[in-house]
Order: structure tokens, then C-alpha cells, then sequence
């Protein structure tokens, strides 16, 4: 009974705690989870063999969403007794990714409009860098109106500041093929910390010949599988997007002495830059302030000017292994809606692909869903339950206007 009183008791909390706020502010859900092999892969979250993916999905989830503590915390000027979550996952490798959302659409105040917190942090030997792990983002919009990212929905890449650096590669792929674990291991013969060099191989369409094939080795400190345990039936596990040039340079050492330093880019990315959770100016100290809505671009690299976003993901940027150091992976801890009480800006009738403007790209846009024979909620522009050619009319009658 006591422990009834007490949930009681933290559930009226959290009631009371929210009431202030409207919209909950910090991550709520986890959409899905999907690393790439790496070190950390199945310790963060834990996962155990045979257990489902809802299961891990679930781990997640209460790993970086929002919770409640007892911390007077400070947030863009109000206080709130309430502080980020705890936890934290892993991306693992190149691609690894995670989509994740608040309990409502973020609004696009052409600020910085939410933050998506990583582990990131500085050496004490220099200032351009330590361990920092950029992770790419995307924002998606509920294009087909049914809560959930998916097929019927579209995703934009916030340009961080190496978008059109001649080193980024675009449209990268990379496939990690499943290893068999009981197969002879393989030592470094100069790092003694690495116990098998051929544990993960992996081949991608880099553009450089020499890197579009290798292994993720297989380290002393981590003896748990690489590969994820809920994704032992796929022989092959195949990830794609855009690919940030290498950031780390030993400076100094070989084999388990050497000393690896991560630099930093200069905004943009998740787990690229210390987290600042209170905003707090500190002099001489570079933090990562945030992600800006209006950063988002089309797939051609073009400025799309979205009122609103519903979807947020993030995946590992960069293909890099750094000796006893390990894969660079992207963590993701947690995040915030800067403004979550924002008013939804009005819906702009015909903007069918939901990228703030009514042109020609909605007509194809409707075109295409008549062809397929799907419905979604923003195609059907004269509101008669229906998308057909008369939806198709109606958005051209309003380029027209």
C-alpha cells in the first residue's frame, strides 16, 4: 500500500510539473533504434540474446526520454523541477541511427528550437577537440497524418557546418556484414589492446578506393558481441546518407599508447560539442547551443522552409576507427524543445509535402498518391475525405491565385 501512495504521490507530481508547461519539453518517444555494429552495441542499451526489438526499443525509450527528478534546473529563463534523462544509447558505427520525437510537433521559431544532447567532451592537451563524435540530423514532417515516421512521410537534413565541404561525400553507403563469432581471432601485432582485426567487415561506395572496404576490429575492453543481438537473422545490416570527413589525429604514441584527439566541427551535430543543458554563457568555451528548423535542406541541398517538424533522427556521420580507441560512435542522451508551448503555425492549404510553399511539387505531389491509390490528410485539399484528380485542380487553382 505504500508503495500504491507513493506512485500516487509521483504521478500527481509529474501531473503538476507538466500542468506549468502545457507540452512536455524534453524526448518522449523512441520510433526506432537501429545502430550499426560497434563497441558499446548491446551495453547501451543492455540487450540480451533472444530478447525482442520492442523490447530494446523500450530500454531506449526510457533511457534519454524525459523524466522526473528532485533538480531545480534552469531553462531558457524559468525554473522547472525537472532535469534531462540519465541515460544514454549508442549509434555504434557509420549510420547507426535512432528516430525519436516529442509529445508534439516542434515549431520552427527561426531560433535554435530544440537540442539533442550527446557525450561529447575536450582534452585537457588541446583546444580544437577530445572525444567528439558527430551524428548528422534529420527532421521529418507527419506527411500522412498517422503519428508515426514512414513511408507516406518526408525527411530533411539540418546542414551543420560541413553540408558543403568538398570532403562530405553524399549519398553514402556502407554495408557490415554479420560476423561468426566462434571463427579464430585475428591479433593486432602492434596493439595488444586489439584481439581480433577482421572481427566486422564492412564495404561502402566511398569514392576513395582505398577505403571502400574493411574491418571494425574488436577490442580487450569489450568482450559483449559488436553485432546487434535482436539482428542476428540479418546477414547484412546496410545503412546510407551523407558521411563527414575523418576529425581524428593521433598526436602521438602508437599501438595502445597512442593518443587520439577528436576535433570538433563547428556547429551542427549531435555529440560534436559539450552539452550546455543550462544555457549558461561560460567564457572562452565553446558548447552546442542547438539545432535551428530553418537549417533544413531538400535532397538537393536546397533551403526548405518548414513551419513545423514532427520527427527527429540521428545517425553517425563519420566512418573512422581509431585503434584501441575504438569505432567513433555517436551517443545520444536526451533532448529538449526550446519553446514546446509554441503555437502550431495554421496549415497552409495545398502544401501537400508539407515544405511551407504551394507549387508544382504539390500537383506531382497528389499525382502520385492517386497513383498508388493512398490517402493522406493534407492531399486532400477540398476536404471531401478523397484524393483524386479533383485535389489536383484544387492545388493548381491555388498556385494560380
Amino acid at each position: 500500500m505504500r508503495n500504491v501512495k507513493i506512485a500516487i504521490v509521483a504521478a500527481l507530481a509529474v501531473v503538476t510539473v507538466f500542468s506549468v508547461w502545457g507540452n512536455h519539453p524534453w524526448l518522449s518517444r523512441v520510433y526506432e533504434y537501429r545502430p550499426a555494429p560497434g563497441q558499446f552495441v548491446n551495453t547501451m542499451p543492455v540487450c540480451r540474446v533472444g530478447e525482442p526489438a520492442d523490447s530494446v526499443l523500450a530500454r531506449c525509450q526510457a533511457s534519454i526520454c524525459g523524466r522526473i527528478d528532485t533538480v531545480n534546473s534552469v531553462i531558457y529563463g524559468q525554473k522547472l523541477d525537472t532535469i534531462w534523462s540519465e541515460g544514454m544509447i549508442t549509434l555504434g558505427g557509420y549510420g547507426g541511427y535512432v528516430i525519436v520525437g516529442f509529445d508534439h510537433p516542434v515549431v520552427n521559431k527561426h531560433t535554435y528550437d530544440f537540442e539533442i544532447w550527446g557525450n561529447a567532451f575536450y582534452s585537457n592537451q588541446t583546444s580544437t577537440g577530445g572525444s567528439c563524435e558527430p551524428g548528422i540530423v534529420m527532421v521529418g514532417v507527419d506527411a500522412d497524418g498517422d503519428g508515426v515516421p514512414g513511408d507516406g512521410d518526408k525527411w530533411y537534413e539540418l546542414a551543420g557546418s560541413d553540408y558543403h565541404n568538398p570532403a562530405t561525400q553524399h549519398d553514402y553507403t556502407i554495408c557490415y556484414y554479420r560476423p561468426d563469432e566462434s571463427k579464430p581471432r585475428t591479433p593486432s601485432q602492434t596493439d595488444p589492446t586489439l584481439n581480433d582485426t577482421t572481427y566486422i567487415r564492412w564495404t561502402s561506395n566511398d569514392v576513395n578506393p582505398d577505403s571502400t572496404s574493411g574491418y571494425m576490429s574488436r577490442n580487450t575492453f569489450h568482450h559483449q558481441p559488436y553485432w546487434p543481438l535482436w539482428l542476428q537473422d540479418q546477414d547484412c545490416l546496410t545503412f546510407a546518407g551523407a558521411k563527414l570527413r575523418c576529425n581524428a589525429v593521433n598526436h602521438g604514441g602508437n599501438g595502445s599508447s597512442a593518443y587520439y584527439v577528436l576535433n570538433y566541427f563547428d556547429w551542427g551535430y549531435v555529440d560534436n560539442l559539450p552539452n550546455n543543458p543550462l544555457r549558461v554563457s561560460q567564457e572562452g568555451t565553446v558548447y552546442n547551443p542547438g539545432f535551428k528548423i530553418d537549417w533544413a535542406v531538400d535532397d538537393s541541398g536546397n533551403h526548405v522552409d518548414l513551419p513545423y517538424i514532427d520527427f527527429i533522427k540521428v545517425y553517425n556521420a563519420t566512418n573512422q576507427y581509431c585503434g584501441w580507441l575504438g569505432e567513433t560512435s555517436t551517443e545520444v542522451a536526451g533532448g529538449i524543445d526550446f519553446h514546446p508551448d509554441a503555437e502550431l503555425p495554421q496549415a497552409l492549404v495545398g502544401d501537400v509535402n508539407g515544405d511551407g510553399e504551394v507549387n508544382i511539387a504539390d500537383v506531382n505531389a497528389v499525382i502520385g498518391l492517386i497513383l498508388k491509390g493512398e490517402m493522406m490528410i493534407a492531399a486532400d485539399v477540398n476536404d471531401n475525405g478523397e484524393v483524386n484528380i479533383a485535389d489536383v485542380n484544387a492545388v493548381i487553382n491555388i498556385i494560380l491565385r
